[in-house]
């Protein structure tokens, strides 16, 4: 019995990292696509520079596409991984945790195409061409970069929503620190509320990069990818209660 028990505690232990290293695999390169490269190309209310840029620049726009799409492939199997790791511990949270999490997904892929719109509108077919100036399309340019950045917001809504179900099921588990469950759930709420104000009320948007700050939260999740799972309490949630 005892053997099995820890048996059962070890494979826990290894879910659990697989699932945080699925998402912090996802979460790494992200400030890449999601930071760098809009930094570079986006020259604030001039759309002639940026425009210019994105045709110097085309491999570096085209890297950025990739990441998103990696990034938002591989949060699929990270949140398969962190249900499978909570299903038995609430099964309700576990699938709230998921389909808020995935609910992102389409709109980060969705979201690429307005990269792919504001590269060929800067590359200025022949079909276009005959149709808008240089001006024009340069203007295009700039506003489908920033529709871009618009569907990150839309998107960064639902990457603090999920955050609220997983912090409550790290909570109830007994397997992993209530501390974890707790800053999860503020940086789910920085993650809401900036994006709120950015997408509702723009005039208070700048309060949104303070609400930011919260997200540093997230790195809590880091314990279970260092330590993994732990022996819960005699009274707390058997490891056998967890596993899939």
């Amino acid at each position: 019995m005892r053997m099995m028990q820890s048996y059962d505690m070890n494979s826990l232990k290894k879910q659990s990292r697989i699932a945080a290293l699925l998402y912090f695999i996802n979460c790494l390169p992200a400030p890449f696509a999601l930071l760098y490269v809009p930094s570079v190309l986006i020259v604030r209310g001039d759309a002639a520079a940026t425009a210019n840029n994105v045709r110097d620049s085309e491999a570096l726009l085209r890297l950025g596409m990739a990441v998103e799409l990696f990034s938002s492939t591989i949060v699929i199997f990270a949140m398969l991984a962190f249900y499978q790791l909570f299903k038995r511990v609430s099964q309700k949270h576990a699938m709230a945790l998921m389909i808020l999490m995935l609910v992102s997904v389409p709109i980060s892929y969705l979201n690429v195409l307005n990269d792919l719109a504001a590269l060929t509108l800067a590359r200025a077919p022949a079909f276009l061409s005959a149709v808008f100036n240089k001006g024009q399309l340069d203007a295009l340019v700039l506003f489908f970069l920033r529709l871009h950045n618009q569907g990150i917001i839309l998107a960064q809504i639902f990457w603090g929503l999920w955050l609220f179900p997983f912090g409550i099921a790290i909570m109830r588990s007994g397997f992993i620190p209530r501390f974890v469950g707790i800053a999860v759930m503020i940086a789910g709420g920085g993650y809401v509320i900036a994006s709120s104000l950015s997408l509702f009320l723009p005039a208070f948007a700048q309060w949104g990069q303070l609400a930011m700050v919260l997200g540093i939260g997230e790195l809590a999740i880091l314990w279970l990818l260092i330590w993994g799972a732990k022996e819960p309490p005699p009274d707390g949630p058997q490891p056998e209660a967890a596993v899939a």
